[in-house]
């Protein structure tokens, strides 16, 4: 059957060239905001447009400052590790390299945690992340750059891959991350800051974006947004983006995958996460397992060979050599609220999620581009 994938509006704008795009304001260009003396970039991790506008009435501070075209596309997979990665580099996945939450490397056949276990799975931040960060490129021409996060990330390596260049701040609440990267821009005239928030993502995962729960989160942080705006010195434009949206998946909507399933027969690894699957095949049976997987899951997923995505420009219009094998054999992107689980594994902790991500629906890849002080003209 022909493969039939979303296809982004010519108009579409990427996450990938936020902040080029903000870089070229500061040097009093680009196409997407007008120029400004500093910049402060604000990552919602999990916030994604229709999410936000969906109750809009519990952030009533963004939504007010929300127009219709205030929206950005993350790239593929719509997870976080891949989206910070294009972000901070301003380049795609196919070339730099974090094409998934987890995915197997090459070398060893060993499938790797590309957001947590940079220490744990061995992998140099150096040389796995394949582009240069552009705090790095930015610091080296003498900008002042700063990233502001919870100190647990500070030294990590996911930090180092993707932050390198920049002055790392730690600082605790969201309020009190927010009030350290505003005090930042007044004491260094030029500045380039980023600010990291991964709350509402975390209470999403939890308990679900329709929950009560991440309502307050959203209420919350709004308040703590509005604040900042107030405070934000005069020719520092700001920015509230994110990295993915969010679709609930309740347990009886989880397809697990059991000892015995023909869909993992000649499956080496199932890695990826629950909403888009890396499935690494055994030698000479990627075909096999590509035909098993359409003739069951094409109703609900789009189901791919890695040859097919990287055509279809999902990794972006180039994939690196290097990259290319890293991507699973076939590709399993769910399409309806559905979530798949290998089952055989132990640990029964991520069953746990309600609040999923990763896949190729506008609800995860679509997230709001929301301008504030100097980026709001």
């Amino acid at each position: 059957m022909p493969l039939s994938l979303p296809a982004d509006p010519p108009s579409a704008r990427s996450l990938t060239d936020v902040v080029s795009q903000t870089i070229a304001a500061l040097e009093g260009g680009g196409d997407w905001f007008p120029p400004a003396r500093s910049a402060i970039v604000v990552l919602v991790d999990g916030l994604g447009r229709a999410n936000l506008t969906a109750r809009s009435g519990h952030a009533r501070f963004l939504s007010s400052r929300l127009a219709k075209a205030d929206a950005v596309r993350a790239g593929f997979p719509s997870t976080t590790a891949t989206s910070l990665t294009s972000l901070l580099t301003g380049r795609p996945a196919g070339e730099h390299g974090i094409v998934g939450y987890r995915v197997r490397v090459p070398e060893t056949g060993r499938a790797v945690n590309q957001l947590k276990g940079w220490e744990s799975d061995g992998l140099d931040p150096l040389l796995w992340q394949r582009s240069s960060p552009l705090f790095e490129l930015e610091a080296s021409r003498g900008r002042p750059c700063f990233v502001v996060s919870k100190g647990l990330y500070a030294g990590t390596g996911f930090t180092t891959a993707i932050q390198r260049g920049a002055t790392f701040l730690a600082a605790g609440s969201v309020a009190e991350r927010l009030a350290r990267a505003v005090e930042a821009v007044r004491v260094h005239d030029g500045a380039l800051v980023y600010v990291y928030v991964p709350e509402l993502d975390t209470v999403g995962h939890a308990s679900g974006w329709e929950s009560t729960r991440w309502l307050t989160a959203l209420e919350d942080l709004d308040r703590d947004l509005e604040t900042f705006t107030r405070a934000l010195p005069a020719g520092t434009g700001a920015l509230v983006t994110a990295d993915h949206g969010m679709v609930d998946v309740p347990a009886h909507k989880h397809v697990l995958l059991r000892e015995g399933d023909p869909l993992v027969d000649e499956v080496d690894v199932v890695a990826g996460e629950p909403r888009m699957l890396h499935l690494y095949t055994e030698t000479g049976s990627a075909d096999r397992v590509l035909s098993r997987w359409r003739e069951s899951e094409h109703a609900r997923s789009w189901v791919m060979s890695r040859a097919e995505a990287i055509d279809a420009g999902l990794f972006g219009p180039r994939v690196e050599q290097a990259v290319a094998p890293r991507i699973g054999d076939v590709l399993v992107a769910a399409r309806s609220a559905i979530a798949y689980y290998d089952d055989r594994e132990p640990d029964k902790k991520p069953q746990r999620m309600i609040g999923q991500h990763g896949s190729l629906t506008d609800q995860e890849r679509i997230v709001p581009l929301v301008r504030l002080g100097a980026f709001s003209r």
